[in-house]
């Protein structure tokens, strides 16, 4: 039977079931109205919030679904026509697809989307890599060349450019990445296929990237494309790896005859100069036999000049004295001995030995002496 109908309509556990109670002495608590103390239920909250819904949004509960559709889609095109533009960015609007005149400068920007669409440029210096692994799709042989003499050399460079006109940059060309690329590496076949091969290696790489950097701007200005060219470093230039050994060989050899050159240089420069220097030397002491002859010459005749005025004075006298001194110095050292027979030398032997004399003893010198003088 059901628990109702035991114990005087009481519960099975004792508990009576009436009052509305339940088996365990208490009934269960029901939906009571707003005047009750309990809290109202689910069904109660749903009611009042339609109920403030009508009286706030017009049409009621219905009506508001659109209001809320059309404010989420109001705040969704806000946000898609505001957008942000970064300090190294420049914004290129573009309206139907065509792109406006002004450029969007740093900072936030309104626009009509869907109308109206931005496009957005990175104007800081960038880097484009020619001839590196992972610089193109045949990174490897992107660098290969030939060189003005012949030869393959493998040049590895870099390309630091900027954009200077974002509209430019995006619509004249489809891809400015990889034509700034191509036209690098033409340029720099260009410049290296009228050079030999030792100027790209050491000697003129310098004069090589400023060629190289003049030509691609030149062809990018043709083009239109809106990027300046700031520097071509040359980072690496060195031969295959397949013919690097014999290269290798060629550039000792040509490093031998280089030194070669240079010891013969110094050995000519030490024989040159000492050359010179004996040269000088000999024109030196030249000089200075020049300007002795040439006092002695200038003395002699002042010596005569002053001889002949003398001779003008006294010339009996003079050419007396003159032919006297002459006398002297030829027969100063001679040996043979002149008797004048007018002058008394009769008592003379002749045939005394009177060329013997000079050779007398020191001791008889005197006697010699008194003899000569006898006899002149």
């Amino acid at each position: 039977m059901p628990w109702s109908n035991q114990n005087g309509g009481g519960g099975p556990w004792g508990g009576g079931g009436g009052n509305n109670q339940g088996p365990w002495g208490q009934g269960p608590n029901r939906p009571r109205g707003s005047g009750s103390g309990g809290p109202p239920d689910l069904e109660e909250i749903i009611r009042r919030g339609q109920d403030q819904l009508k009286n706030v949004v017009p049409g009621g509960f219905n009506g508001g679904i659109f209001v809320i559709a059309a404010l989420l889609i109001g705040v969704f095109w806000l946000m898609n026509s505001i957008y942000t533009v970064q300090p190294d960015e420049r914004g290129v609007e573009l309206r139907f697809g065509k792109p406006k005149d002004e450029i969007s400068m740093p900072g936030l920007h309104f626009h009509f989307w869907p109308f109206e669409t931005v496009e957005m440029v990175t104007i800081t210096e960038q880097q484009q890599n020619i001839g590196r692994k992972g610089a193109s799709v045949n990174a490897e042989d992107s660098g290969l060349m030939l060189s003005g003499d012949q030869n393959i050399v493998n040049v590895q460079f870099s390309v630091l450019y900027s954009v200077t006109d974002p509209r430019a940059y995006l619509f004249n060309l489809e891809n400015p990445s990889a034509t700034l690329q191509q036209v690098s590496e033409s340029a720099m076949r260009e410049v290296v296929g009228r050079r030999p091969a030792q100027d790209i290696f050491r000697d003129n790489r310098q004069a090589i990237a400023e060629a190289v950097k003049a030509t691609i701007q030149a062809t990018m200005d043709e083009y239109g494309a809106g990027i300046s060219v700031n520097t071509v470093a040359i980072e690496d230039a060195a031969p295959p790896r397949e013919v690097a050994d014999a290269f290798d060989e060629v550039q000792r050899a040509e490093q031998d005859e280089d030194r070669f050159v240079e010891e013969a240089n110094q050995y000519s420069n030490q024989r040159l100069g000492r050359a010179r220097g004996e040269a000088a030397q000999i024109r030196e002491e030249a000089a200075a036999y020049k300007n002795r002859v040439v006092n002695e010459a200038e003395g002699e005749a002042q010596r005569f000049i002053s001889i002949y005025e003398q001779y003008r004075l006294a010339p009996d006298v003079t050419r007396q004295r003159m032919f006297l001194e002459t006398m002297e110095g030829v027969l100063k050292g001679s040996k043979t001995v002149v008797i004048d027979e007018k002058q008394g030398g009769q008592g003379v032997v002749p045939f005394l030995p009177l060329n013997e004399l000079s050779r007398t003893p020191p001791g008889q010198a005197q006697v010699q002496g008194q003899i000569q003088g006898g006899t002149q």
